[in-house]
Order: C-alpha cells, then structure tokens, then sequence
C-alpha cells in the first residue's frame, strides 16, 4: 500500500489553499478508481499530517466524513475556515464554489 498512498498524498499535495477535493476525485486522479476508501485510509494513516494537507478532502456532499476520533472533524473545519471555505448552516462545503479543478503537473489533466 505505500506505493499507492504515496501517489494518494502526492494528488493532495496539489489541491490549493482554499480548495477542497472529494474522496473518489483524489482516487480517480491517483490511478485508483473506486479507490476512495483507499484514499481514506491513506489520509488516516498519515504519520506527520502536516507533510499534506489532508483536511482539503471531503466526501462528494461537501461533508467532512466522520472519523473514529471526532476532534479531527473539528480540526478540519478550523483549518478550512482558516483557509477562506464556508461551510453553510447543514456543515456542508459548497463544492460548485470550492472545488478543486485545475491541474497538478500532468497528472489531473
């Protein structure tokens, strides 16, 4: 599996200040289609959670998934606040306005 999560954390590593991705958008861009539980356990499994910017990965809602230790869901949304994302008054990201879209040095074109 580290082969493949170090592709997962190089995709996130593109995705810019102020933007989020989904799941599956990660998995496709990752060669890993229907990977996105394996993006999930990828971002889970980050040892220094600083070397990605994990918390820029939502679910296709524009939710922040549930995870075994709620603080973390907390500390998304402050470090996406902090970055300039709304969440409107449901928790949810508006993904027509924050969605990532743009390339990553070949590899999302």
């Amino acid at each position: 599996m580290p082969g493949l999560w170090s592709q997962i954390y190089q995709v996130v590593k593109c995705i810019p200040r102020g933007r989020v991705a989904t799941y599956g958008q990660i998995a496709q861009l990752a060669g890993l289609p229907n990977g996105a539980r394996q993006v999930g356990y990828a971002l889970s499994a980050l040892t220094d959670p600083h070397s990605v910017p994990w918390q820029r990965v939502v679910n296709v809602r524009g939710e922040i998934s549930l995870r075994s230790n709620p603080d973390y869901a907390d500390l998304q949304r402050k470090l996406l606040e902090a970055e300039g994302v709304v969440f409107d008054c449901k928790g949810r990201i508006s993904m027509s306005q924050y969605q990532w879209r743009s390339g990553c040095g070949g590899v999302f074109e």
